[in-house]
């Protein structure tokens, strides 16, 4: 028991390391005002390998990252509160659900509960950010919209806020994470 605790705080320390350097680093790569992040690929592996706690803890841990990172700058200028509510229960909530989607499926089969669990964490972070969006900004957003020459600002949420960024974590999570999964598991058995 002791041995498996000692690797699991090492393995989930290791994955908290991946998340924040993933995160500072993708911070250079830019889509307009916003980050690529490749970072929910090791929050659903974690979660996948440790549970749905520590799932949460990594994205908790993203959510640090992306404020420590200045990615939520402009947000910052606006709505403080909103900001750290929205960027942390982002993260939290998309390790969360990630790991617990992989726990009901697990028994069922394990590479069709990290694919489910790799579908779901993307999904979940964006919704959240859209939410939050809604909720806290969006005054500001339709601005942006009108702006930018949009009829709506839904449109501009969905269009230039979040569109390829999310297809592009989405494709990432469905491609990497079983294969990274896979990967370690055959590693445990050597």
């Amino acid at each position: 028991m002791k041995n498996r605790n000692t690797k699991q705080v090492v393995g989930v320390g290791l994955f908290t390391a991946i998340v924040v350097v993933l995160q500072l680093l993708g911070s250079f790569i830019k889509l307009g005002p916003f980050s690529i992040s490749l970072v929910l690929v090791p929050i659903v592996v974690g979660a996948a390998l440790y549970g749905y706690k520590a799932g949460a803890w990594l994205g908790f841990v993203f959510g640090l990252a992306v404020l420590l990172s200045g990615d939520a700058a402009l947000f910052m200028t606006i709505n403080v509160p909103g900001t750290l509510i929205t960027v942390l229960a982002k993260g939290t909530l998309a390790g969360l659900l990630s790991g617990l989607c992989y726990k009901l499926v697990e028994k069922f089969n394990p590479t069709l509960a990290v694919t489910v669990s790799a579908v779901v964490c993307p999904i979940v972070n964006t919704g959240v950010f859209l939410l939050g969006c809604v909720v806290f900004f969006m005054d500001t957003i339709e601005g942006w919209a009108a702006a930018s020459g949009y009829a709506s600002a839904g449109a501009y949420l969905v269009v230039a806020m979040v569109g390829f960024n999310f297809l592009l974590e989405l494709l990432a999570n469905i491609l990497l994470g079983p294969v990274i999964v896979r990967l370690i598991g055959l590693g445990k058995k050597n």
